[in-house]
């Protein structure tokens, strides 16, 4: 399979600092990869140095075969990005700068009309064209700039935490129009804080961490590299105190009783042993794998990103 973006051995340094520390990987064309890390981890500056925003300090990124940097023009146009910082532009309507983001790229005539039309209308901002993006809530914001990242049909669309501080409505009508365009073979590479996005969208998914590649493989192998699986335990009476075996395997304390991990060689009836032992009172046990965000604490030690 051709490749839509190559990585390869890209660095930033601020002074001192370095912010990329020699990334290298790659992104096949038509598909949906998700880049993940803690705050800090240089996926924007990873991001902004393929979209032309910064200059890494070594290293090439190639888009479709052009260099970012020597065939800059041929890379803009395959690109698309939706950024991290909300739009306030207080001169011009949304239909306006739509029309300006299509010339910039030489875009025009009755076609482009009708593709302004249909963003406007698939993102729910038909009703809102002929309004200044400084009348808009944040929401409004963040679909004017998913258009403007789309208006020039790009092959390549990237997505830095384009669902960060909206609301469920929007984030499940900007997935579902996400996932089309994945459909029609466009390219998606997408940062998010929320894990659960990840892995129920990206076929592949690379991890970052203080400037460094820390895993990258398809989601479905990452989830099963975790070496164990989750039992959930209701219980009758909270007031048994646990085995230290169980104890040890103890992840979360609620009120609807326990959570323990267990090594994925080892079988459930050794929990349930261990919960007989301990004279546990269960009402119910369930159980379920590693979620990426559990593979992503392991890996990074941090917080959800």
């Amino acid at each position: 399979m051709s490749l839509a973006v190559e990585f390869q051995h890209v660095t930033k340094q601020y002074g001192s600092f370095e912010a990329l520390k020699g990334i290298s990987f790659e992104v096949e064309e038509g598909a949906f990869f998700g880049l993940l890390g803690p705050n800090g981890a240089g996926k924007s500056t990873l991001i902004n140095a393929m979209s032309g925003l910064l200059v890494p300090s070594g290293g090439m990124i190639k888009v479709h075969g052009y260099d970012v940097i020597q065939d800059y023009r041929q890379t803009r146009r395959l690109l698309g990005l939706v950024p991290q910082e909300l739009i306030a532009d207080p001169f011009f309507t949304i239909r306006q700068l739509l029309e300006l983001q299509s010339g910039y790229f030489g875009i025009k005539g009755k076609e482009q009309k009708q593709w302004i039309d249909e963003l406007l209308e698939r993102l729910a901002l038909a009703d809102k064209a002929n309004a200044i993006t400084n009348q808009l809530s944040g929401g409004m914001k963040r679909r004017v700039l998913i258009a403007m990242a789309l208006v020039h049909k790009p092959r390549v669309l990237v997505l830095d935490e384009p669902t960060a501080g909206v609301d469920v409505d929007l984030r499940h009508t900007l997935w579902e129009f996400t996932k089309e365009l994945h459909q029609k073979g466009h390219t998606i590479i997408l940062t998010t804080h929320y894990l659960e996005e990840a892995e129920a969208l990206c076929e592949k998914v690379a991890i970052m961490q203080r400037g460094e590649v820390k895993a990258l493989d398809t989601t479905s192998q990452l989830l099963a590299t975790h070496p164990f699986r989750y039992v959930r335990v209701a219980v009758e009476n909270r007031n048994t105190p646990l085995s230290m075996e169980l104890k040890k395997r103890l992840v979360e304390d609620d009120n609807a009783g326990y959570l323990f991990r267990l090594e994925k060689e080892q079988s459930m009836s050794d929990m349930l042993g261990m919960l007989h032992h301990s004279g546990i009172a269960v009402k119910d046990v369930r159980t379920r794998d590693a979620t990426l965000e559990e593979v992503f604490m392991a890996l990074t030690g941090a917080a959800q990103a």
